[in-house]
């Protein structure tokens, strides 16, 4: 090791003093061993960082990848913010831990609750694998001041993941992000019997154990899905009087969602669905299918469609391994089958819950009214629900994109008295109602077995009922696709053009393109640089950030197209949606290819300068 720099020695060094685990130990032995410094950088020299969305990465050795050493840093992290942030009476209601089914995700669900049990922060962990939406429950319904659950959702098999939930049983935004990264940072040294002592190396089993007997650490049993169930009353709806003769399919993904379904499905007496037997059970090898996503559409749903063609199923509804989203096809015809989008999705849920509630109102069964009652999507999501505020007489928000933001101003809308009725995104994620805020892949199947029901006892369908929706409000179309871009500096180009296009104005706003391909722009709005020419003294609405690429176009023509970088993979995003608001198209289909026409020249027009360094991918066809 003499040609290693000192400082990924005392990173190897600190690893091999911190790290209990004989395999990952064993593995950086090797590496330091045979002197593979490359290797040994990319391990060491680079700490995966803590953010809003926690971690998520490929399990692991070394500082940048998921194991035992780096769950037991961040919940030291977790843990001194905790005790920082809320009083002692506040420490004293606990925190909830929760996981899925993945290789380790026990293990370091324990590891955690063992690092905050150190911390003197009771702790109560599930007793049994659980879906992610049960956890942002538990929080918010006991009481508890946080939750975490371990699980990386429809990631490929080697990675897992470390979701933070803060008192209000939404996810954590900044700057909870940063203060806990910078607490990590300053206590790496794991603890040993306690924040300030330095004894012998601890295991989890020994200080579970031990806190088991104070009454300090409770596994959480069968209650909390009893609870869970109980309070899907809610979302019983009143429009659902009868049981159809539709069969739906359902599939787990090789995830936790089954058992779970299964039992709200039962409680709330709905028929049973048809299970895909090869993919019910949870499985972390996720043997039969490349991608464990329901997002991928068709793709991801070969054994759904083969299933539901021998049963004789009409839908098919799919959770994401850690059920916290919700996908659904429909048939069309023998071997004919819809995946639904996201956004057709939120469509139909949003309109269902909001006719379920005004029908509520008529029965007097609750006292608000719509001016109080709340939608809420995020800024890369159909805009039909603003369209159907408008039309209704709710209230419609727009979020960033991401479920904590839609779940802290959920929360927020809460506090002040409002009734939050929907919550959703185009990556197939739904929040019905407030009982969760977070999105919610067990209680959306539940509303969705509902409609399903409703529409065909009626001898309709979804397709049938979205489009009459689109008919009454005007059809929104959407089509999203995105570019691989391996360098950043060809990304930043392509956004820094678009920022000095007109270079000869002074006026900073007017810097940006007049026009898209020809059609002029009403406005723009840029959250990186903080301008949104639509607002006063160009100021946005919504919270603006640095740490990524994101611009807005409203165009003349009915079309708002967001493009963004993403957050977790080297992608630049183009979301695009029309409103063919003066209904000039007579079906949604000429208005999608209205759409797809304008959106592949305005794409080429914006990336023109940089397309050789980028890699086209879905939907640029």
């Amino acid at each position: 090791m003499n040609d290693i720099d000192s400082q990924l020695k005392c990173l190897v060094k600190n690893w091999l003093d911190w790290d209990e685990n004989p395999e990952t130990k064993k593995e950086i032995m090797q590496l330091q061993a045979v002197e593979d410094k490359n290797e040994l950088k990319r391990l060491m020299s680079k700490r995966i960082q803590f953010g809003t969305a926690g971690l998520r990465a490929r399990m692991g050795p070394g500082f940048s990848q998921l194991n035992d050493l780096v769950i037991i840093q961040t919940t030291q992290g977790v843990a001194c913010v905790l005790k920082n942030e809320f009083s002692p009476d506040q420490i004293s209601k606990g925190a909830v831990i929760g996981f899925d089914k993945r290789h380790n995700s026990e293990r370091f669900a324990k590891l955690a609750a063992a690092v905050l049990l150190l911390s003197s922060i009771p702790v109560y962990l599930l007793k049994e694998y659980a879906p992610t939406p049960y956890v942002a429950y538990s929080v918010r319904n006991y009481k508890h001041v946080a939750g975490i659950m371990i699980t990386a959702s429809h990631n490929p098999k080697e990675d897992n993941g470390y979701k933070l939930y803060w008192s209000s049983g939404a996810q954590i935004v900044s700057p909870v992000d940063k203060m806990i990264q910078d607490q990590i940072e300053q206590n790496l040294e794991p603890f040993k019997s306690g924040p300030n002592k330095h004894d012998d190396p601890w295991s989890y089993d020994d200080v579970i154990s031990s806190n088991e007997k104070t009454g300090k650490l409770l596994e959480i049993d069968e209650t909390c899905s009893e609870d869970y169930q109980n309070e899907l009353c809610r979302l019983k709806m009143p429009l659902f009087t009868a049981i159809s003769d539709a069969i739906i399919t359902y599939t787990a993904m090789h995830g936790v969602g089954y058992k779970f379904v299964r039992a709200a499905f039962e409680k709330m007496g709905l028929p049973s669905v048809v299970p895909v037997e090869e993919q019910c059970e949870p499985d972390p090898e996720f043997p039969t299918v490349k991608y464990p996503n329901p997002e991928e559409g068709k793709a991801a749903l070969d054994l759904s469609i083969k299933t539901a063609n021998e049963k004789g199923s009409s839908v098919i509804l799919a959770n994401d391994p850690d059920a916290d989203r919700l996908a659904v096809a429909e048939k069309l015809s023998p071997g004919t089958w819809k995946v639904l989008s996201g956004n057709e999705l939120g469509t139909l849920i949003g309109w269902w819950l909001l006719e379920n509630h005004k029908a509520r109102i008529d029965r007097n069964d609750e006292v608000a009214h719509l001016d109080g009652c709340y939608m809420l999507s995020s800024t890369v999501s159909s805009r039909i629900l603003k369209t159907m505020a408008e039309v209704e007489g709710f209230r419609f928000e727009e979020t960033l994109t991401g479920f904590k933001w839609m779940g802290n101003r959920a929360d927020q809308l809460i506090k002040e008295g409002k009734t939050v009725l929907f919550a959703f995104e185009e990556a197939i994620g739904y929040m019905c109602g407030s009982t969760v805020l977070d999105k919610d892949g067990v209680s959306a199947a539940y509303v969705v077995a509902q409609l399903v029901h409703y529409l065909y006892a009626s001898n309709s369908n979804l397709v049938q009922k979205l489009n009459e929706i689109y008919r009454k409000y005007g059809s929104h179309v959407t089509h999203n696709s995105y570019y691989f871009c391996y360098d950043s500096k060809v990304i930043n180009s392509i956004f820094e053009r678009i920022r000095n296009f007109e270079s000869d104005e002074e006026n900073i706003a007017d810097k940006y393109p007049k026009f898209l391909n020809g059609i002029p722009l009403e406005s723009f709005r840029d959250l990186t640089a903080g301008i949104d020419s639509s607002q006063p003294e160009y100021t946005p609405i919504l919270p603006t950030s640095k740490s990524s690429q994101m611009i807005t176009f409203y165009l003349s023509n009915g079309i708002v197209l967001t493009v963004r970088t993403s957050g977790t993979e080297p992608k630049i995003k183009f979301y695009s949606e029309f409103y063919d608001k003066s209904k000039k198209f007579d079906n949604k289909e000429d208005a999608q290819m209205f759409l797809k026409m304008h959106m592949k020249n305005i794409i080429n027009f914006l990336i023109e300068p940089a397309k050789n360094g980028l890699i086209p991918a879905a939907g640029l066809e």
